[in-house]
């Protein structure tokens, strides 16, 4: 299953890769599930990322691996996969891609999963979405508003 989300921020496209930090990654953490942070070595390849999940009583260990990172002239991005994944996820790729639009940039969220249920990844699209949806603000608040 594929998501695309994208949100308008006014900084330039190196400031807002060089803002993909620890606290930007914490301010991106949604409400539920509660997210520990574990690790977190940056956006370059063979960096890692490492999250515990807790739901009540229930964790789960998340970790990506950053296993691409490009800078063009009007675009850059970088890409985590999933290596441990919690269930039901088999498969995570998560491209954080930002273009440039003029005198301001495009953060884009391109989510590739799978969980082996086409049913399955079809009921998790909603949730994901509200997820990655609630980043609007949190980019805004820490690259500003376009307009």
């Amino acid at each position: 299953m594929k998501l695309h989300l994208q949100f308008a921020v006014a900084q330039d496209m190196q400031a807002v890769l060089a803002g993909f930090t620890v606290d930007l990654f914490r301010a991106l953490s949604p409400p539920f599930p509660k997210l520990k942070i574990l690790r977190f070595d940056g956006s370059f390849p063979g960096d890692h990322v490492e999250i515990e999940l807790q739901a009540g009583p229930l964790a789960r260990r998340w970790t990506s691996l950053i296993t691409e990172r490009e800078e063009r002239e009007n675009e850059v991005w970088f890409v985590d996969e999933g290596q441990e994944l919690p269930p039901p996820l088999k498969f995570w790729r998560h491209k954080h891609l930002i273009t440039r639009q003029g005198n301001h940039s495009i953060i884009h969220e391109l989510i590739e999963y799978r969980t082996g249920s086409p049913i399955l990844d079809r009921l998790l699209y909603p949730i994901f979405y509200a997820q990655f949806a609630q980043r609007g603000p949190v980019y805004r608040r820490f690259f500003g508003k376009v307009g």
